[in-house]
């Protein structure tokens, strides 16, 4: 067999450092048309954090590359995708910026979310019942009207149609009373894990204020000085 002839296992080591044909279409990709991508979704995701316009030169700013100009061709590029794939929103220009708007097809459905938002706040007496029952469960009416000092009654099944108090069971005592416990909506709407992650009671409460030395030399300054000092302290005698 000739040198000059290559073996069975060099062709076979050939072959493999070879490149796949779709391996080197994506090694011949331009660098320039990868980067145009990058910016893309990063331009896309500054717009959907955003809740406020924002001009092409802050979000060119903001990406750390590209100019306004670029900016406002990838806009026209993302408006093109969300419309061939039919999505519910488009970037919109609005006071000199962009915003990621929906479309107007969508208002009905959106402002039925807005009302359960708005209906679904919580004000400061239903605030107060939820913490005494959240800290507290199970809970009884009575334990959380003592604490209160008014009737919680109306309060607690308004909880309790909101989702955030349930039924816990009925405790020992005479006439089995209802005992109340937060839900798991409470615990999705506060963003908690569990109850072990609720603050500590002794975190909630005010710091008492320490005076400082600057605070007792102020003190000190404005207390009255002595009647024997003031007789003892030189009289300025009247201008003839």
């Amino acid at each position: 067999m000739s040198d000059k002839e290559p073996t069975q296992n060099q062709q076979v080591v050939k072959n493999a450092t070879e490149p796949v044909p779709e391996q080197a279409e994506l090694e011949q990709k331009p660098q320039d048309e990868q980067q145009q991508l990058t910016l893309q979704s990063v331009v896309e995701a500054i717009l959907f954090a955003s809740d406020e316009p924002l001009e092409a030169s802050k979000i060119a700013k903001v990406a750390g590359a590209g100019d306004a100009r670029q900016v406002r061709k990838l806009v026209q590029e993302l408006n093109a995708e969300y419309s061939r794939r039919g999505a519910a929103y488009r970037i919109e220009e609005l006071a000199g910026g962009y915003v990621m708007l929906t479309l107007p097809e969508y208002n009905s459905w959106l402002k039925q979310l807005l009302q359960t938002r708005q209906e679904s706040k919580l004000s400061q007496a239903a605030l107060e019942t939820l913490a005494i029952v959240a800290y507290k469960q199970p809970v009884m009416r009575v334990t959380v009207e003592a604490l209160r000092g008014v009737a919680a009654g109306e309060m607690i099944r308004n909880l309790m149609e909101k989702g955030l108090v349930k039924i816990a069971g009925r405790a020992e005592e005479l006439g089995r009373p209802l005992l109340y416990g937060t839900t798991r909506k409470f615990l999705e709407v506060f963003g908690l894990n569990s109850l072990q992650d609720l603050p500590k009671v002794e975190e909630l409460r005010p710091r008492e204020p320490t005076n400082t030395k600057a605070d007792q030399t102020a003190v000190e300054s404005d207390e009255p000085i002595d009647s024997t000092e003031a007789e003892q302290a030189p009289q300025a005698e009247p201008a003839e």
